[in-house]
């Protein structure tokens, strides 16, 4: 892999920036929707570092394997509550905007379950998620184990 900019190492008002726009939608949802979320984009997107990270911090706040390792097959499994799938579609949705544009019957299901602050709050992380992965593969951010193994 080509080296890049390291974007970690580079701590600038951009990067300072987006960093704080990251404790807005930490403060209206539960931090294992948020994970979950940001995990799921991360696949979407093949962003190694960002689901290194990601896993990591959900399982720091409770998920289990179990559930991380069916994220992929979400709607194959009982294992995610009505507002989990919700968050999970309109998280597809926004990352895949291209391909639907967020249609009215999602955008419905999701603020049925989604107070108007929770909504938005969602959409910023969705948001987010999808700036980092951007970042973090333009930039070919390693994955920490792809770091060690090149020490």
């Amino acid at each position: 892999m080509t080296n890049r900019l390291n974007l970690l190492a580079r701590r600038n008002g951009g990067v300072e920036a987006m960093a704080g726009v990251e404790s807005w939608p930490a403060s209206a949802l539960e931090p294992t929707l948020l994970e979950l979320v940001r995990t799921r984009a991360s696949q979407i997107n093949g962003s190694a570092f960002c689901l290194h990270m990601h896993r990591e911090e959900a399982r720091k706040h409770g998920e289990t394997d179990d559930r991380l390792l069916l994220l992929n097959a979400w709607r194959d499994s009982a294992l995610y509550s009505a507002r989990e799938r919700a968050a999970l579609a309109w998280t597809e949705s926004l990352t895949r905007i291209a391909d639907d544009h967020a249609p009215d019957a999602l955008y419905d299901e999701v603020s049925a379950l989604f107070s108007d602050d929770e909504l938005l709050a969602l959409s910023i992380a969705v948001a987010m998620i999808n700036a980092w992965n951007r970042l973090s593969i333009g930039f070919r951010s390693r994955h920490p184990l792809d770091r060690r193994r090149a020490a």
